[in-house]
């Protein structure tokens, strides 16, 4: 007797290109190999790096094999251990950040040792917002922005997925954040704990800026004239931490600067957890979607149109 092949829902692109690359397959689930648990997804969710990813933009450094199943988020419930993975039991559930893609799936595999236990006080879907852009708000305001109790902090783009992240972990920290952000996430980033919203589209941003600060922590693509305007923000002897343009300081001022990429620490993944379950750190999640939608949000991010994290339910 032959076994029926159970087959499952994915989002993948077979090459590069807009948003109409992306196809929605159905192919064999798969089974767990050596240090692998194999998961039923509850949720991903969408980073605007994946957008980049899909057209090409980022096939120098981060080159995948074609057809390639997108997202790196994973929220979800282990239905099978694989040989040699550790640390999980069927029917647990866990977060994770999977580097080699494969999330936008009904199952996917994923080694144990990138995996932590999911938070426990919010809907499993929910914590699928968290890996990606926790990690590289942790790293960016911690590890490289070093922001510490009475700095001032300015968050340039606090209403995206990783800034909402930023503002609560520079504010936990005891810094005076000043955010920029469109009218329709102020009231988002305000609840968020940013002490200032700057809207960005109504002047340059220094004229409502109330003196230099300590840190810029920047997360969203800029013009050469937009990333020289902001670096007169930072005082001498300051830093500007980047995750996306870099950002040349002020000559002469001793400011340092740093273009971030955040990497994988399921140490950290695991502290963001214990500030959610704590209520000391929220997931704002602006809509979840189907993942024959995932096409549709592509184009929202690349429109402009994404406040906060957008969840990617199969």
């Amino acid at each position: 007797m032959t076994m029926t092949t159970k087959m499952m829902k994915t989002a993948r692109i077979h090459e590069y290109g807009d948003t109409s690359v992306i196809r929605y397959d159905s192919v064999p689930r798969p089974r767990p190999a050596f240090g692998e648990v194999l998961l039923r997804v509850a949720a991903t969710s969408f980073n605007p790096t994946e957008a980049a990813l899909r057209a090409g933009l980022l096939h120098a450094f981060l080159p995948v094999d074609l057809p390639y199943t997108l997202c790196w988020d994973v929220a979800g419930t282990v239905t099978e251990v694989g040989p040699g993975a550790e640390g999980f039991a069927v029917g647990d559930r866990v977060i994770g950040r999977l580097d080699g893609g494969g999330a936008a799936a009904e199952y996917v595999r994923a080694p144990a040792a990138l995996l932590v236990t999911a938070p426990k006080s919010v809907p499993l879907a929910h914590a699928a917002a968290l890996p990606v852009a926790g990690l590289t708000a942790w790293q960016a305001v911690f590890e490289h922005g070093e922001v510490a109790a009475g700095q001032r902090v300015l968050v340039n783009g606090a209403g995206g997925g990783v800034g909402g992240f930023v503002t609560q972990l520079a504010q936990r920290a005891g810094a005076k954040v000043s955010a920029t952000a469109s009218p329709r996430s102020t009231a988002a980033v305000l609840r968020q704990g940013a002490d200032q919203v700057i809207d960005y589209t109504a002047g340059p941003v220094d004229a409502a800026l109330d003196g230099p600060v300590d840190t810029l922590l920047n997360l969203v693509p800029l013009s050469p004239s937009d990333a020289a305007a902001l670096a007169p923000l930072v005082r001498p002897g300051g830093r500007i931490v980047s995750i996306a343009t870099p950002i040349e300081p002020t000559a002469g001022t001793g400011v340092s600067t740093m273009h971030v990429v955040a990497r994988n620490d399921v140490a950290h993944l695991a502290a963001l957890v214990e500030l959610v379950d704590a209520d000391a750190l929220g997931i704002d999640i602006s809509e979840s979607r189907p993942l024959t939608d995932l096409a549709d949000v592509h184009h929202l991010s690349e429109t402009g149109r994404i406040r906060g994290k957008v969840l990617i339910v199969p």
